[in-house]
């Protein structure tokens, strides 16, 4: 089924060192990649190389990056007619630094992210509704999430949210959301609470229920992923693997997670098949590029 990825596109600049540095201090890196990154086109990607038909929304500087991400997403067989290119305003970027546990800190400049409105989505009806699922992140303005997902809600269409980075919600956003996909950080700015093991996850995930979600899904690294509803609840381990590059690790999540749901696996399933393809993309370097394709998913 046709899955609509709404969200942000950037190119990212990865530096690799042994440690992180501390303030004011310089530190020699070992290697500099450019990779296509992203939380939305990341997402887009991975269900893409996981068969899904993905048609993508985003906006993008008229400039070198900008070209560069749209041939990118061409050649994942994604489609973009409905994305925006604005002239005078720089594509998006990120600066990650990844140390040798495979551990990252990033930074994002948002650039043309941050003009993609609802004057440009409100339009764009017909898309929505031809969708049969929703993927979201917030790297792009609050205004057109929400917008984003009151139109969804009102054409019934399903909308997967991924609070990322962790920003204050507007009152009443969460009402009627098919699911959300925090992870733990992300979990306790939403709910104030600390989300360490399974316990924890659900008084955050019974906050997030009272909210209006109607499904919850909190990532927790290398522990699994522990879902949520008002039936039943239950964590899914992650395959234990070693560790390159987490920076996509929640994205690829996500695209998989939609992917399992709109071809109709139950949750467990669902879960566990996100957490493969999340276990294969952190065993390489980058964003897009750690994105597993459907045939290297056992099970």
């Amino acid at each position: 089924m046709p899955i609509l990825v709404i969200g942000s596109t950037n190119t990212d600049m990865v530096v690799t060192t042994g440690r992180f540095p501390r303030p004011g201090e310089t530190l020699l890196g070992n290697e500099f990649f450019l990779f296509p990154g992203g939380k939305g086109a990341n997402q887009a990607v991975a269900a893409a190389r996981l068969g899904a038909k993905v048609t993508f929304i985003t906006c993008l500087g008229d400039d070198l990056f900008g070209r560069q991400a749209l041939d990118g997403l061409a050649s994942e067989g994604i489609r973009t007619e409905h994305s925006l290119i604005r002239t005078g305003v720089a594509s998006g970027v990120a600066v990650i630094t990844v140390n040798k546990e495979g551990e990252n800190t990033i930074v994002v400049v948002p650039g043309a992210n941050e003009k993609l409105t609802m004057d440009h989505l409100g339009p764009l009806e017909t898309v929505v509704y031809s969708s049969d699922l929703i993927l979201m992140q917030l790297e792009i303005p609050m205004e057109t999430v929400e917008g984003s997902i009151r139109m969804a809600a009102s054409l019934g269409k399903r909308v997967i949210l991924n609070p990322a980075p962790a920003r204050p919600l507007p009152a009443g956003i969460l009402k009627g959301l098919f699911a959300i996909t925090p992870n733990e950080t992300e979990a306790e700015a939403l709910t104030g609470i600390k989300v360490k093991n399974p316990v924890n996850a659900a008084k955050a995930g019974s906050a997030l229920l009272a909210m209006g979600v109607i499904n919850v899904i909190i990532t927790m690294g290398s522990s699994g992923a522990f879902f949520m509803d008002r039936h039943t609840q239950f964590m899914v381990p992650a395959d234990q693997v070693e560790a390159v590059d987490t920076t996509a690790a929640g994205d690829v999540f996500n695209g998989a997670l939609a992917v399992a749901i709109s071809e109709g696996l139950d949750w467990h399933d669902a879960v566990a098949f996100a957490n493969r393809a999340a276990g294969i993309a952190v065993t390489r370097m980058g964003a897009q590029t750690s994105a597993p394709f459907r045939k290297e998913i056992k099970g």
